[in-house]
């Protein structure tokens, strides 16, 4: 008992202590965060308090239509009521319990994600993001086939830990950390004659996104796919897809590789898995053959917070038929932005509510005019916008982007 009185009391005054400090820090917010974080985010002059939908709101209470959406995590919107809810339950039950053990809500989760996976991915592995979904499927990759090297494409980002960033093409990402893995190599996206030249009898996988987001939202083509799928069944090579950005409805069906009639080996997966609570997922075909215990592992991966908001997320997608949503409301999207007579746009291309507008000048300084818009939207690269809006967007508030985006082209313009 005594024990149990004094360790409550040391807490208390701990986070006592803790609250004076910051309320009597000389800095404000920006100062304090820009103080103390570790200096590797380029930070936006903006104090993000809260969001609700597809809108978030700034310190001052200054509304703000969210195109970044967490990078795209935000696809079922910000604070939808069946991920709170559901955070809120668990968080009272249990938070931490690792694949030692079973668990009701991980065997649930499961059991939905296979539920909705192309056909044939029935098994899960379970992580906290889409690099580490990367770094779990290439360990498989060469596991399962014997060999060691790994055909990526140019453009294309996969993440920033050693074996997700070895696959990652943008030399500004990979060079301070040089040598990265061997056995990586880089063939243009789109050209099946450069992977067939470039695939080999110590090819264990071929790394692909469906759309290339950080390189300049880039769509490849179903034929392009589909090679490549015969490719890799002809010369025993596993078939990787990176779907981290483009799923879980964001392009307008479930998965990207579903429109490009495509199925992987492996789909690597993150960002909108649980609407907003870290997690990542990578499924896993046949042809993987099984896993041992022990060959890899997480800690928090399949925790029950996150499982839980991944089943409320789930439910969401199919109730609200944000994929039906995303299609319809990225085809209106796509047609606007083309619309737009501005010198400044040489070309808007994109799937679903992914779409990117490729300019002849900077995209930076467009960026900072949309914010001062109430807009707040992304880069894929120097010259390219991006947007990524929740699929809970209304068309009233999609039209209030693309209205500023014409005012902010025509802006610079002059």
């Amino acid at each position: 008992m005594n024990e149990q009185h004094f360790s409550n009391r040391a807490g208390s005054t701990s986070a006592g202590s803790t609250i004076r400090r910051f309320a009597e820090s000389p800095y404000g917010i920006k100062e304090l965060e820009a103080t103390h974080s570790s200096g590797v985010y380029n930070k936006r002059d903006l104090i993000i308090e809260r969001g609700n939908g597809a809108r978030v709101w700034d310190q001052a209470g200054r509304e703000y239509i969210d195109c970044v959406a967490g990078i795209g995590v935000a696809n079922v919107g910000h604070c939808h009521p069946a991920i709170s809810a559901a955070v809120a339950r668990q968080a009272e039950t249990l938070l931490s319990c690792p694949e030692l053990f079973y668990n009701e809500r991980r065997a649930r989760l499961l059991h939905q994600l296979a539920s909705v996976m192309p056909a044939g991915l029935d098994r899960l592995f379970l992580c906290n993001s889409g690099s580490e979904a990367v770094e779990a499927a290439l360990k498989f990759a060469r596991l399962a086939t014997g060999r060691s090297d790994v055909v990526a494409a140019m453009r294309g980002y996969h993440g920033r830990t050693l074996g997700a960033l070895s696959a990652t093409y943008k030399r500004q990402y990979r060079q301070p950390f040089a040598p990265l893995v061997p056995g990586f190599s880089h063939v243009p996206f789109n050209d099946i004659v450069a992977m067939e030249a470039a695939v080999g009898p110590d090819t264990a996988a071929v790394l692909v996104e469906i759309v290339q987001g950080e390189g300049g939202v880039r769509v490849g083509a179903p034929g392009y796919f589909q090679a490549l799928r015969r490719l890799c069944d002809e010369r025993g090579v596993l078939l990787i897809v990176d779907e981290v950005q483009t799923g879980f409805c964001r392009t307008g069906s479930w998965f990207a590789c579903q429109q490009m009639g495509v199925t992987p080996d492996l789909l690597c997966l993150g960002k909108a898995i649980a609407g907003g609570v870290p997690m990542g997922a990578v499924a896993i075909g046949p042809g993987v053959g099984a896993l041992s215990p022990g060959v890899h592992g997480s800690t928090f991966g399949g925790n029950p917070l996150a499982c839980a908001a991944a089943l409320a997320a789930l439910e969401i997608y199919e109730s609200e038929n944000l994929a039906l949503r995303a299609a319809e409301l990225g085809a209106h999207l796509l047609q606007r932005l083309q619309e737009i007579d501005s010198p400044q746009v040489r070309e808007v291309r994109g799937l679903g509510l992914m779409v990117g507008l490729e300019l002849r000048t900077r995209a930076g300084p467009i960026i900072q005019d949309l914010m001062s818009r109430g807009v707040l939207a992304l880069t894929a690269g120097a010259t390219v916008l991006r947007l990524l809006p929740p699929l809970t967007i209304t068309r009233d508030e999609l039209d209030f982007v693309i209205v500023a985006i014409e005012e902010a082209l025509h802006e610079q313009t002059i």
